[in-house]
C-alpha cells in the first residue's frame, strides 16, 4: 500500500488550541484542536499553556508536544478525514473517565 508522504513546513499559533500549518505541497491548514484534547496523550493540551509549547521536529516534519504528544503529518494534511474519528474517540474517554 503506498501512502503519500507530507511534511509540515512551518506551524503557527493562531488561538488557544488552534494552529495554522503549511505543508511541503503547498496546502495550509488552520486547524482548532479543542474537541479532541481528552486522553492520557492529548489531555494535558488542555492546559493553554503547555498547547503553546508546540514546536516543529525538523527530523520528522509534524508538531510535536513536550508532553510526548504528536500527530502524523498525514493525518494532520488530510485533517477533514480523521477529525471525526479523534472526536469521537475524545468523547469515549471523556464518557469512560467520567463514569469511572
Amino acid at each position: 500500500m503506498n501512502h503519500p508522504l507530507y511534511r509540515i513546513t512551518s506551524c503557527e499559533h493562531i488561538a488557544p488550541y488552534s494552529l495554522r500549518l503549511r505543508f511541503d505541497d503547498g496546502l495550509v491548514r488552520t486547524i482548532d484542536f479543542e474537541a479532541i484534547l481528552a486522553g492520557e496523550l492529548y489531555g494535558p493540551l488542555r492546559d493553554p499553556a503547555a498547547f503553546a509549547q508546540v514546536a516543529l521536529d525538523p527530523e520528522v516534519h509534524t508538531v510535536v508536544w513536550p508532553c510526548g504528544a504528536d500527530f502524523h503529518p498525514a493525518t494532520l494534511h488530510d485533517w477533514p478525514e480523521h477529525e471525526a474519528a479523534f472526536r469521537a474517540a475524545a468523547e469515549r474517554w471523556s464518557h469512560a473517565n467520567a463514569n469511572a
